[in-house]
C-alpha cells in the first residue's frame, strides 16, 4: 500500500508525460524512464505495478502499427517464450522486497544500457545462430525485467542486430517489450502483488503517457532524434549511477 498524495500523483503523471515524449521521439523508452524515475520515488515493486498498463498500451499500438506482425512472430517466438519464464524467474527478487538489492539492479540496467548504446558498435546476427540465441536472449531479459522492471537488455541490441527492415525493426521491439509487459504483469498478479488502487492508477497514467507520445512525435520533427537520443542515454546513465550509489552508500 503506497500514500497517494497529491504531490505523489503529480510526479506519476509528469513522470509518464516525460516517458511518452522519449517513446514518441525515439520509438522506445518509456518503461525504461518509468522505472527509473519511479524508482527514486516508490519500491521498485510498486514502480512495476504502475507501470503495467501504459506500457501495453504503447507498446500495442506500436506492435500493430505495421503490417508484419505474424512474420515476426514466427521468427521470434522463441525469444518471447524465453522472456515469460525469465520473467516469471526474476520477479522474486521484487516480491520479495528485497527493494535495496532491485534498486541497485534497476540502477544498473539503467546504466548498462545507456552506455553500450552509446558506445559499442553495431553489429549482426548470423541467421544460423538465432535459434539458440533467440531464447537465451530472452530468458536473460526475462529475469532483468522480472527483477526490474526494465526490459530492454539485452532484447533491444540483439533484435537491432538481426538485420530487419526499419519498420519491422519497430513492430519488433513492440512485440518485445508488448510480450516482457504482459509477463510482468502476470508474475506479479501470479504472486498477489497488484492491489486494486495499483490498477487503477496505471490505468489512469495511460492518459499523460499517450499525450506525452504525441508530444514527442510532434517534437520529433523539430530536434535530430540522434541527438535527443543521446542526451537521454547520458542522462539515464547518471541516474542509474546515483541508484546503483545509493545502494552502496
Amino acid at each position: 500500500m503506497i500514500d497517494l498524495s497529491n504531490s505523489l500523483l503529480i510526479a506519476v503523471a509528469a513522470t509518464f508525460f516525460v516517458a511518452g515524449i522519449v517513446k514518441g521521439v525515439t520509438g522506445m523508452g518509456l518503461p525504461t524512464v518509468a522505472m527509473g524515475v519511479l524508482g527514486g520515488l516508490l519500491s521498485p515493486l510498486a514502480a512495476a505495478a504502475l507501470l503495467i498498463v501504459p506500457s501495453f498500451v504503447t507498446n500495442v499500438w506500436q506492435l500493430l502499427a505495421g503490417p508484419s506482425v505474424m512474420v515476426i512472430v514466427r521468427r521470434l517466438w522463441t525469444m518471447m517464450a524465453g522472456v515469460m519464464l525469465g520473467t516469471f524467474a526474476g520477479s522474486s527478487i521484487l516480491k520479495n522486497g528485497e527493494t535495496g538489492l532491485s534498486t541497485f539492479m534497476l540502477g544498473f540496467a539503467l546504466a548498462a544500457y545507456s552506455v553500450y548504446t552509446l558506445l559499442a558498435r553495431p553489429f549482426q546476427v548470423r541467421p544460423q545462430d538465432e535459434r539458440w540465441l533467440s531464447p537465451l536472449v530472452g530468458g536473460v531479459t526475462g529475469l532483468i525485467a522480472g527483477a526490474t522492471g526494465v526490459f530492454v537488455i539485452p532484447a533491444v541490441p540483439y533484435v537491432q542486430a538481426l538485420g530487419l527492415r526499419k519498420d519491422d525493426l519497430v513492430q519488433a521491439l513492440g512485440l518485445s517489450f508488448t510480450v516482457s509487459t504482459i509477463a510482468l504483469a502476470v508474475a506479479l498478479g501470479s504472486r498477489g502483488v497488484f492491489e486494486t488502487h495499483m490498477l487503477l492508477l496505471s490505468s489512469a497514467a495511460v492518459v499523460p503517457a499517450l499525450f506525452g507520445m504525441w508530444a514527442g512525435q510532434s517534437f520529433r520533427r523539430r530536434v535530430s532524434p540522434a541527438t535527443f537520443k543521446r542526451c537521454f542515454l547520458i542522462a539515464l546513465a547518471l541516474l542509474g549511477l546515483e541508484m546503483m550509489l545509493r545502494y552502496v552508500l
